[in-house]
């Protein structure tokens, strides 16, 4: 990625006078485009040692290697994948209207960074004894980077955005716990990294983007489709092997899929002439506001939750 964007480059012209630090030029500034480029190599690189640390310390390596993951955990895996790449590609898109580009290549660059990013993701899961490359998990890639991109493209905006909650899980002691932490970990961060138990994620609509002439409607109000799963002690099934050869079946705790549906704010439609709030706004918008909810799961039951993240 940072290579397409030294080529881009050599392609712009500096801009015709010098602009304010912190505004958003109408022509190409060469040098904010070179800080954008190491910025960008320098926030990834960082990000991939810190994933490196938290996703794979203790699992052995191997040769590159394909593996087959579409059918495990419910797909909330996937729907992991299509976020992050959302918002990966969605704040570089941010970043690089400072660059003064063409917008369209403010687009592309922004909108396939996050795809970039986690393609280099997928190659590391590739030299991993315990996972692999996979195409399902490339196919979530290109979902979120294309929802992303063909908005900018159609609208000039964000009127659908994925959103992210998740909520504190808690396990029964004994052989489930022990499972559970050896999958999922142990502090707060790789609980919400790991746990697709206690994750949801959202398709959040805002209203007004799409009736823009009814002055009724807030401008910040959205209404959010949520999915997630719960019952899940493995990637395909509840029974596995410990360490000590001791077989454990817990079938009989069904792999459930939740569906939801609540009211959502969207915080980038709240107007305010602060620039640090304006870039707090654009933080919390990755984050499902708490609000009451309807759930219907695959078993067939409904229930309304008061309050749910």
């Amino acid at each position: 990625m940072a290579g397409i964007l030294l080529v881009l480059i050599s392609l712009t012209t500096p801009a015709q006078q010098k602009a304010p630090f912190f505004s958003l030029p109408d022509t190409t500034i060469k040098e904010r485009v070179w800080i954008l480029t190491g910025t960008t190599a320098a926030v990834y690189g960082s990000g991939l040692a810190v994933l490196s640390t938290a996703w794979y310390k203790g699992y052995p390596r191997s040769s590159f290697h394909f593996f087959n993951d579409a059918g495990e955990w419910n797909q909330m895996d996937k729907a992991g994948h299509v976020f992050a790449a959302y918002f990966e590609g969605k704040y570089s898109r941010e970043m690089w209207r400072w660059s003064g580009l063409p917008r369209k290549q403010q687009i592309w660059i922004g909108g396939l960074s996050g795809f970039a990013y986690q393609s280099v993701i997928e190659v590391l899961d590739g030299f991993s004894e315990k996972w692999g490359f996979s195409w399902s998990d490339m196919g979530a890639n290109a979902v979120g980077s294309a929802l992303l991109i063909s908005q900018e493209l159609a609208w000039d905006e964000q009127r659908i955005q994925l959103k992210f909650s998740a909520h504190p899980k808690s396990y029964p002691e004994g052989p489930v716990r022990e499972k559970t932490d050896q999958l999922f970990g142990h502090t707060f961060w790789e609980r919400t990294l790991k746990d697709y138990n206690a994750q949801t994620y959202w398709l959040s609509v805002n209203l007004y983007s799409f009736h823009k002439n009814a002055t009724w409607l807030p401008r910040w109000l959205n209404i959010a489709v949520g999915y997630g799963a719960e019952g899940m002690y493995g990637g395909d099934d509840n029974t596995w092997t410990d360490a000590h050869g001791q077989f454990h079946d817990y079938s009989h705790v069904r792999r459930v899929r939740q569906f939801y549906l609540s009211p959502d704010i969207d915080f980038t439609k709240i107007r305010s002439r602060k620039k640090g709030v304006r870039v707090l706004f654009q933080v919390l918008n990755m984050m499902k506001f708490p609000a009451p909810a309807l759930e219907i799961n695959s078993q067939g039951n409904v229930k309304l939750h008061p309050v749910y993240f």
